[in-house]
């Protein structure tokens, strides 16, 4: 008789074993916080690299585009497209290579604040000729009014 009863014991045991399922979660927290804080940093890295001091104002933000192209013009004068430095005398051309797609992108112009306006109109006329017609001015935001 006391071979019947442990064994029957045992198979309850098992069978409760096989019964319960627990799921860990602590890996899948664990994982899902790396993404969330490799998402927060990549999110808040600039898009372009080029080092310019924007020149501040209280202007409303404008939302960014996928296709959206970005021109910046550093404190020497120097103009990029994205993060590539354009030769000088050689925006034309570089614009012409531009992928222009059913309708031309919009173009975001950064220039340094120390710059000559007739240096950022050179740029902008430039991009007028080249049929580019949307661009926005990228500036600091400011609290106090001119």
């Amino acid at each position: 008789m006391g071979m019947g009863v442990s064994s029957s014991a045992r198979r309850g045991k098992r069978s409760r074993r096989a019964a319960m399922a627990e799921i860990n979660v602590t890996p899948l927290v664990d994982v899902m916080l790396v993404l969330l804080i490799i998402f927060m940093v990549t999110v808040t890295l600039p898009a372009v690299g080029v080092p310019v001091e924007l020149p501040e104002s209280r202007a409303a933000p404008v939302e960014e585009q996928p296709d959206q192209v970005t021109i910046s013009i550093d404190r020497a004068g120097t103009i990029y497209i994205e993060n590539d430095p354009v030769p000088a005398g050689g925006l034309p051309e570089a614009l012409a290579q531009l992928d222009r797609g059913e309708e031309p992108p919009l173009i975001v112009l950064r220039g340094d604040r120390s710059l000559d306006y007739g240096r950022v109109m050179q740029v902008m006329g430039e991009l007028g000729r080249a049929g580019f017609t949307s661009i926005s001015l990228v500036t600091d935001g400011s609290v106090t009014p001119p």
